[in-house]
Order: C-alpha cells, then sequence, then structure tokens
C-alpha cells in the first residue's frame, strides 16, 4: 500500500459537484459498496460506527491488555484506547482526534492499527506517552478464521427507528511482542497468552451524548439505560482435545427482566463451519459485593439437538475494564463525541475491586477464563453485566453495578 500511495500522489480531490463525496486514496481500488465514493457512507446516521477491539490475557489471569478504536465517519471523530490490568490495578490511555481526510491511517496519537496479513494477523501498539507509564507492542495471528455473529439489530421500544443495525466478526488467536509497565518490559510468548478480537461495522448503540430532546428509551445503551434487571455475557474461548483437535465457542446473551432480546452462539470449527446454539442456559456465580464472576457452567441446546455443557473457572484477578474505555461512557465521556484537533487522557486506578471504583469504571471487564468441555480444555475471556436483584447468581438488588 505504501509503494501505491506515495505522499506526493494526489490522494484527495474535492469535487465540484457537491452531491458526490471528495474521491480519497481508497477510491483507486476496486471496493465500492453504493453509488458514491468512499468519502459517504450508506446513511447520514450519526451513531455510524467502525469498531476494532481487541484483548490480552495471560493464561494465569495476572495480567490484561485491551486495544480499541473507532472511525465515526458522520461524527468527524477517530479516538482509540489502551489499557493495561495487573491484578486489580488497571492504567488506561485514551485519545480523541478529527476524522482527517486521509481513511487509511489508523493512528489516534500514541495508538496505532496496523494490518500486517489481512484476516491473519494484525498489529496493535501504544507508544510510551507521557499520560500513563504503560506501552506495547504486540502482534495478532489467528489460531482460527473470522467468524461472524448473528446480526445485531435492535429498534427502539416505540418501533419506529433502529437503534442498532451491526455486523461483526471475532476472532481467536495468538499474541506475540511486549508490554512495558512502569518501567519494567514484560516479553509477551505466545504460549503464556491468549487474544480475541472483534471488527464490527454499522449504527450502534450508544455513540455520543444521549439526545435530550427525543423520546428516551430503556433499552439497552440508551438514556435510561439501568433502570431494569438484565443480563448480559459475552463470551469467546477455544477447547483443545487431547489429540489436538481445536473448537471455538462464542456466544453473545443479553436478557432484559427474564426475556431474552438478543442471544447469539456457535460453535466454530477451524474448517469455517459454524454449528448455531439455539439457546444459552447460564449457570453461573457470582461475588455480590463486586458483581465479579466466580464460576461456573454454561449449558449450550444446539439447534441440531444435543446440548453441550463448559465448565468455567476464573484464571486470576486481573481484566481491563472496558468503562474507562468509554464503553457505556464513562465520567461523561461518550464513544464518538468531539473534542477538538486532538485530546489524549487517562487514569490509574489502584484498586478496581473497591465499590466507588466499580460505580465509575463499571462492571463490565474482560475477565480471564479456564475453561473445560469433557477432556477438552482451553482459555477465553468472559464479559459480563449483571444488574439487579439475581438471586440464582447470588446477586441482591443492594449492590448493583452497572
Amino acid at each position: 500500500m505504501e509503494n501505491v500511495l506515495r505522499n506526493d500522489s494526489p490522494r484527495y480531490v474535492r469535487n465540484a459537484m457537491e452531491d458526490i463525496g471528495m474521491i480519497t486514496a481508497l477510491d483507486e481500488f476496486l471496493n465500492h459498496q453504493i453509488v458514491d465514493t468512499f468519502a459517504s457512507v450508506s446513511t447520514s446516521e450519526h451513531s455510524w460506527t467502525e469498531k476494532i477491539w481487541t484483548a490480552i490475557v495471560r493464561k494465569d489471569g495476572t495480567m490484561g491488555i485491551d486495544f480499541g478504536l473507532g472511525r465515526y465517519h458522520n461524527r468527524g471523530v477517530l479516538d482509540a484506547w489502551g489499557a493495561v490490568s495487573r491484578g486489580a490495578e488497571q492504567w488506561t490511555v485514551r485519545a480523541n482526534r478529527e476524522l482527517r481526510d486521509d481513511p487509511l491511517v489508523t493512528e489516534v496519537g500514541p495508538l496505532t492499527y496496523e494490518i500486517i496479513e489481512p484476516l491473519r494477523k494484525v498489529r496493535y501498539a501504544l507508544a510510551k506517552n507521557d499520560i500513563q507509564p504503560i506501552a506495547y507492542d504486540i502482534t495478532f495471528t489467528a489460531e482460527m478464521p473470522p467468524f461472524f455473529e448473528d446480526r445485531h439489530k435492535q429498534r427502539e421500544k416505540d418501533g419506529f427507528r433502529i437503534g442498532s443495525d451491526v455486523v461483526r466478526y471475532h476472532q481467536i488467536g495468538v499474541p506475540s511482542g511486549w508490554v512495558e509497565l512502569e518501567g519494567e518490559r514484560i516479553e509477551i510468548r505466545p504460549e503464556e497468552w491468549t487474544e480475541y478480537r472483534d471488527h464490527s461495522w454499522g449504527t450502534r448503540l450508544d455513540v455520543g451524548a444521549n439526545a435530550t430532546d427525543i423520546r428516551p428509551t430503556a433499552d439497552f445503551g440508551a438514556a435510561r439505560f439501568g433502570e431494569g434487571e438484565f443480563i448480559l455475557i459475552w463470551s469467546p474461548f477455544m477447547v483443545i482435545s487431547p489429540n489436538g483437535e481445536k473448537v471455538a465457542y462464542h456466544i453473545y446473551h443479553m436478557a432484559k427482566q427474564g426475556r431474552v432480546f438478543y442471544s447469539s452462539g456457535y460453535r466454530n470449527l477451524p474448517d469455517g463451519t459454524q454449528e448455531k446454539i439455539s439457546r444459552v442456559r447460564p449457570e453461573l456465580r457470582y461475588d455480590d459485593v463486586t458483581r465479579r464472576l466466580l464460576g461456573g457452567r454454561l449449558h449450550f441446546d444446539m439447534q441440531q439437538g444435543d446440548t453441550r455443557t463448559i465448565e468455567v473457572e476464573v484464571a486470576g484477578p486481573a481484566g481491563v475494564h472496558l468503562g474507562p474505555g468509554l464503553y457505556l461512557g464513562f465520567d461523561g465521556r461518550k464513544h464518538g463525541s468531539w473534542h477538538g484537533e486532538f485530546l489524549t487522557e487517562g487514569e490509574y486506578f489502584p484498586n478496581t475491586l473497591d465499590r466507588e471504583t466499580l460505580k465509575r469504571i463499571r462492571q463490565v471487564r474482560d475477565c480471564p477464563i479456564k475453561v473445560r468441555e469433557g477432556d477438552a480444555t482451553g482459555y477465553g475471556i468472559m464479559e459480563t453485566m449483571m444488574h439487579g436483584a439475581h438471586p440464582e447468581l447470588g446477586l441482591t438488588a443492594e449492590n448493583t453495578l452497572i
């Protein structure tokens, strides 16, 4: 790409015809999907988002690393974040900039996303910075092909506007590289770590500040989010049998006041085959004070009629909380918000088990897990959000957290 698009090449051409977007370097390629240039997407919806995310965890659960990058085409914003978790500590760096003309640049301040080999190898980097004493340079190499989740399409409760229409693929792989924490460089060896990434695009929930002049809704991610009881479980993991056979699972399960309103689950095989999970039946345990997962089982009723049971064990105390990465908002910040030409900021949390801290950073975290299905064992992560009283999970209404 660098050889094709030299620095002195005419990358951007303003068009006198205002109904056609300006020409950018991407328009040289044969990838157009709509009758316009790459300066336009198919909708003017302000919540249109293209999102990159990855979680890298030590198999023993002592450390976790996250990276995220979002392109908000109709908001004129590119933002990114990186975080490191060690035990109950967490360091987070965020960066936000205006969306300039070049759509090929996937850098925001110290944070960089690089495609080395499409669908096979990508790089995530956080350069040394003045915000927090963390840095990393990590390359993901795929162990499985990418797999789609079910389209997440969700209407507002009045039945009119579609609040979410997103497609997402995820992929399991191994990381290599290094991470620096407070001046100490730690080698990331593939045999000691595991990594999960996804890429999504479409009309997304919870982008930008909630509009005050439209009818509020109580749906997930909206202005009145958190009023009712709900359950969210998002988990990718892979098991390996004694003969070396690899099988990956992925579930995204949401229920509100006992009613499942979105559930996507598959058993994924190395040849690209997906076997659909018709129903997810969680049998999990939680700490009532922190809402952290303690372990348990997942029962999957498969579309073909059989039931599979996965034993889940929490690997360790680490795992990045996504709140400081702006998932569901943080201290008034929201994904895709305009902060001018450029902004960097971040925080250090010495104890993410503290209740007052949890009220700020929220309970969603990339919890490292060990899994077992029969004689097959493996690793993964599990993000959960248990809001309200759930006696069957050991959770009371008094200790609820978003």
